[in-house]
């Protein structure tokens, strides 16, 4: 730089001294000598573009959307005290002169979050915030409290719907969770350890995690940070919507270790919609044992892709065998919906209305064949 500067700056000098020599009338002597040309400004610097996020800020989303996120009390009476048992001092005691002392009974409370589904007081929590309790309060987030009746709970999916007498309440927008993915910035809004109205950020780190409880409900996987009092409460997206029910921790000490798990809020929905209307959920069944698609075993049926639900079993005179499925079928789709995996075809199926004959989609020697299946009832 320094080089080429000078070298500018010597050009400009000698034109100067070429163009005086030209003149017709030289310069009057004793005239101050001519200024020298000004040096060139150096160009600005290039304004540097990076590629970092910017992070999303969630004051609005508090701001509209908290209103519609409730505190649960939940309270059930226990046993002050366990009944004696041998080796007790009083044992021998009461033994001889017979008699046991009355234990009494203690209130045992639990706390949990949910959210305003409906203007006219319908809220939906976890069913384990709820469970065996005999009685549940609501407080909202202007302090006022209210009595709530556990309209219905399913535990196999953990939800629950409760019911307030309260009128024109503030609402929540739901959201599809199939807009959601991997990556994006959530946010859970409940009652960690009781501390009301409590905030906590992350991201979704993974969709459709099953866990080995049975339930096949594909949970969202977030790092929000998820304590004992947010069970029940909110996954807002960055958009303002639920987008999941917070459910479960994945923890070996009890408390946040950086993974928690969401029911996905259409699933939850279905629910809190069956149980509105009959107190219960209802399920359906086919009739079969299904096995996870590997690799090699989708190559080894001829499917290119380990996708569907393998068929290991068929029970005698259900559904499936009355509509001709076989074991070593593979389910590709039900009720005109894919089947990606296993899951996927217990929650369509366990979905269906009893009575419903759905469309179904089998792949077998090398071809696919459509089926219909008429869902029979779920036998609790």
């Amino acid at each position: 730089m320094t080089l080429r500067r000078g070298a500018g700056r010597a050009s400009l000098l000698l034109v100067g001294l070429l163009m005086a020599c030209s003149r017709d009338d030289p310069a009057p002597a004793g005239s101050p000598p001519a200024a020298p040309p000004p040096a060139a400004q150096a160009p600005a610097p290039a304004p540097v573009t990076g590629s970092g996020v910017e992070l999303p800020s969630f004051v609005s989303l508090v701001r509209q959307q908290g209103p519609t996120v409730v505190n649960i009390s939940a309270t059930r009476h226990v046993s002050a005290a366990p009944g004696l048992r041998r080796g007790d001092p009083l044992f021998e005691f009461f033994r001889r002169f017979g008699g046991q002392p009355d234990p009494g009974e203690a209130p045992a409370s639990s706390l949990g979050s949910g959210f305003i589904i409906s203007s006219d007081g319908y809220i939906l929590t976890n069913a384990h915030v709820v469970a065996d309790t005999d009685e549940v309060s609501v407080k909202l987030t202007n302090k006022r409290e209210y009595k709530a009746r556990v309209i219905g709970a399913d535990p196999y999916t953990d939800v629950a719907l409760l019911k307030i007498d309260a009128r024109d309440l503030p609402v929540v927008r739901i959201s599809d969770p199939v807009r959601i993915e991997p990556g994006e910035w959530v946010a859970a809004i409940g009652a960690p350890f009781g501390f009301e109205n409590s905030v906590t950020v992350g991201v979704v780190s993974a969709k459709g995690r099953l866990l080995p409880n049975g339930s096949y409900v594909p949970f969202i996987q977030t790092d929000v940070a998820v304590n004992p009092g947010n069970s029940g409460g909110p996954l807002f997206s960055t958009r303002g919507e639920v987008v999941g029910i917070n459910s479960q921790i994945y923890s070996q000490t009890g408390g946040y270790m950086g993974i928690s798990f969401a029911i996905p809020i259409d699933i939850a929905m279905e629910i809190g919609q069956q149980l509105r209307e009959n107190g219960r959920v209802t399920r359906g069944r086919i009739g079969v044992q299904l096995q996870e698609l590997t690799y090699d075993l989708a190559t080894a049926v001829g499917l290119k892709e380990p996708q569907g639900a393998l068929v290991a079993a068929v029970q005698r005179g259900g559904p499936a065998d009355d509509a001709g499925i076989r074991p070593g079928d593979v389910l590709l789709s039900f009720d005109g919906k894919p089947v990606q995996v296993t899951a996927d075809l217990a929650r369509l199926v366990g979905g269906t209305r009893p009575g419903t004959t759905a469309a179904a989609e089998v792949w077998r020697n090398g071809k696919t064949i459509g089926l219909q299946i008429r869902v029979a009832a779920l036998e609790r």
